[in-house]
């Protein structure tokens, strides 16, 4: 019995992936709140729980795609269009080292090597780029927030919720695409959430089934040996 549990529970980790392609199949509410029951057992900093979780479908979901596109594309034609979309914290650094980079750009190029996007093909690309902010055609977006007023261990307290709910949801079927992009556009993201002012964009989750026929679903990242970032020390 311990065996097939920790058989499942490694199956539901090691098989989840970042999904691009969705079927338009619509979720249950309960299955979501399931899922969110769930991960909401993730540890915080002295049990602060700092996670909020907008679940948007249907007509706000829409009108979600439609404004943060239609920011996205003024903003591919005219790069000055940047300023009024800034990231609240920096995801990434401003100076990029090996590994690291060399990591982004296999990742970057396989997918658009999978998506027969060549170097230079700056239309594809930002119509890929665009790919995003359509959810991938889920169904179901996932707006987590969290307040201002919170230190960075609060990010580190969504980011094991945010983990709890991608594997909750594997593990009933459903697949997930983590998206920190949407964090530029914040201020359209929380003005259709109708989110107080006190609160703070961290990531958008694509939430559904997985097209099983698309070749970007066979985009799998690869991971590092065990050994190569770890110690053990005596």
């Amino acid at each position: 019995m311990q065996s097939e549990q920790l058989q499942l529970v490694d199956q539901a980790i090691t098989s989840r992936h970042s999904v691009r392609a969705f079927l338009p199949t619509p979720i249950e509410p309960q299955i979501i709140k399931d899922i969110l029951a769930v991960a909401r057992r993730a540890p915080s900093g002295t049990n602060t729980q700092p996670w909020k979780v907008y679940v948007v479908t249907g007509k706000t979901r829409d009108t979600m795609i439609r404004r943060v596109c239609d920011a996205q594309i003024a903003l591919t034609n005219d790069p000055s269009h940047a300023e009024q979309y800034q990231e609240t914290f920096a995801y990434y650094p401003e100076k990029w080292i090996s590994p690291f980079i060399d990591r982004r750009r296999e990742n970057g190029w396989g997918l658009y090597g999978l998506l027969n996007i060549q170097k230079g093909e700056k239309e594809k690309m930002a119509q890929q780029q665009l790919r995003n902010f359509q959810l991938f055609d889920a169904p179901v977006g996932l707006f987590f927030t969290v307040n201002k007023m919170m230190g960075v261990g609060s990010k580190m307290d969504i980011a094991m919720m945010i983990q709890n709910v991608m594997i909750a949801a594997k593990a009933r079927g459903l697949d997930t695409c983590p998206q920190a992009a949407w964090n530029h556009f914040h201020p359209i993201v929380l003005d259709v959430l109708h989110a107080s002012e006190d609160e703070e964009l961290v990531c958008t989750v694509a939430l559904g089934y997985a097209d099983p026929d698309h070749i970007v679903n066979t985009f799998i990242t690869p991971r590092e040996s065990v050994e190569s970032f770890t110690q053990f020390l005596d």
